[in-house]
């Protein structure tokens, strides 16, 4: 049997979920936010909007969002808003940040440059 090196394998979306001393949810994201992941990241999300005054998600180790991540990010927006809690962003990379900014959900989610200035707004 021969074996292929080098083989490249779709980036998996990592999440963590944490929770800071006032209460607040820190959705961690590392990899690709794709129809993959989004499933899953909508699942974490919408959890988090419920249960928490406010939400931030950290995309400083996501390389690429397609347009299924973007569909999760604007439901749990709209879920937060509903429920009268915050939600927002924090530290896309720059091709990440540019998506954001191509489709206007930087004009629709709060994005900030880091984790901290996203809570301490």
């Amino acid at each position: 049997m021969a074996e292929t090196e080098g083989t490249a394998l779709p980036e998996r979306l990592l999440i963590t979920r944490t929770t800071t001393g006032d209460g607040v949810s820190l959705v961690i994201l590392a990899g690709e936010v794709d129809l993959d992941g989004s499933g899953q990241l909508h699942e974490v999300l919408l959890a988090s909007v419920e249960s928490a005054p406010g939400t931030v998600v950290d995309f400083g180790e996501v390389g690429f969002l397609d347009s299924s991540g973007i569909n999760v990010l604007i439901c749990a927006h709209r879920a937060a808003e509903s429920r009268g809690v915050w939600f927002r962003l924090a530290a896309p990379r720059d091709a990440v940040e540019r998506v954001l900014r191509l489709v206007g959900v930087d004009a629709l989610i709060p994005c900030y440059p880091s984790v901290e200035q996203a809570l301490a707004a």
